[in-house]
């Protein structure tokens, strides 16, 4: 629960203020999960704070289309990125826009190719290593790395006020469209907006000290803790693009980055209304954490 009096210095330094929340598709596949980020996001919105919603949708394409996926990253086939593009972009961000206009705000949904606001080049193949351990050459097909993020879309719908909501397509050097991880795409806007939050809403409860414990969430880490935890194969599938993502934020510029559980509704005002939380929050380095509104310990807000 959430004291209103404590959440005074909270609601003061984020008004006006700018977050980046990812919602997983797999929130999306239950309408009581979808419709409880909803409302949480246009609670954020209604006390001022300049909301992005970047949106995945992996479950729905596995179920339309099928597809592989190595090192937590899809492999993706023209045909598969046909289906991308109808799903992500039709369905899944025609339903967030309805959740968020049932709620009273105004809400825009977007492909990252309108604009364009992302542009992207055509991955080559590159070796990684898979969830086996070994190292491979891996073709991910119809997918881009980002290259740009072009603002100017989102600025001009955030002073309406309005929500976008971004669908994770980018423009490929020849017109083309390519499927660019939503994590990603999340960290980039962040980035490129200098956003003050980076959120990423999960069917986990936060980042686990124990993929198989529920109980084990690090409720604050920095990038020294989430780079031992990756060497040590704790983070893995598709948390990995996860951390990449709060890495490239956090080193971006962005002062903190949240795992938080999407299934829960509440759960992200908690989150980022009081001291205590209820997931994880990520930042840079511990020991120079930028400090929380209310005082008291660095790295809690």
């Amino acid at each position: 629960m959430i004291d209103l009096l404590d959440a005074i210095p909270y609601l003061r330094a984020y008004a006006g203020q700018t977050f980046v929340i990812k919602a997983g598709g797999d929130l999306l596949e239950r309408d009581a999960w979808r419709d409880g980020v909803a409302r949480d996001v246009a609670v954020l919105h209604r006390l001022g704070v300049r909301v992005v919603l970047v949106h995945g949708g992996g479950p729905q394409l596995d179920e339309a289309a099928g597809g592989e996926r190595v090192a937590g990253r899809r492999i993706t086939s023209p045909a598969v990125l046909a289906r991308a593009i109808e799903v992500w972009r039709g369905r899944l961000s025609a339903d967030l826009v309805r959740a968020l206009l049932r709620q009273g705000e105004r809400a825009v949904g977007i492909a990252g190719f309108d604009g364009p606001t992302l542009r992207a080049t055509r991955r080559p193949p590159v070796e990684v290593t898979a969830d086996d351990g070994e190292r491979r050459e891996v073709d991910f097909g119809e997918v881009g790395d980002l290259a740009e993020v072009d603002t100017t879309l989102l600025d001009a719908l955030l002073a309406l006020p309005a929500i976008p909501v971004v669908s994770p397509l980018a423009l490929g050097a020849e017109g083309e469209v390519l499927n660019v991880n939503a994590d990603t795409v999340a960290a980039a806007v962040a980035v490129a907006l200098g956003a003050a939050k980076l959120v990423l809403l999960t069917r986990a409860p936060g980042i686990l000290a124990d993929p198989e414990d529920p109980a084990s969430v690090l409720h604050w880490t920095d990038l020294g803790e989430l780079a031992r935890l990756e060497e040590a194969g704790v983070i893995s599938g598709g948390m990995r693009p996860k951390a990449a993502a709060i890495r490239a934020a956090l080193e971006g510029g962005v002062p903190r980055a949240h795992v938080v559980d999407g299934r829960r509704a509440g759960a992200l005002l908690e989150e980022v209304f009081t001291t205590a939380g209820s997931g994880s929050l990520v930042v840079a380095e511990a020991d120079s954490a930028p400090a929380e509104p209310a005082g008291g310990p660095a790295g809690l807000a």
